[in-house]
């Protein structure tokens, strides 16, 4: 994903994601959980060598994040 492309998409464990590319910070993107039970909670992310993250990497990242969230709060503990 490209810092010039929309935003991506992506359901995983039946939560639903926007990632968005940083134009500002190549490498970085940030994850918005739009099904998620916090409006506005995420994370962010970014590849130490600056490259793209390819979309098997964004799902591995949402699958860490939701194994980290704290199933009654919504958030990570």
């Amino acid at each position: 994903m490209d810092a010039g492309q929309t935003p991506t998409r992506l359901t995983i464990e039946g939560e639903l994601f926007e990632v968005v590319a940083n134009p500002e910070r190549p490498g970085q993107y940030d994850f918005a959980w739009l099904s998620g039970p916090n409006k506005g909670y995420g994370f962010s992310t970014a590849r130490s060598d600056g490259g793209a993250m390819s979309e098997r990497e964004m799902e591995a990242s949402i699958r860490n994040f939701l194994a980290q969230v704290d199933p009654e709060t919504g958030h990570i503990e």
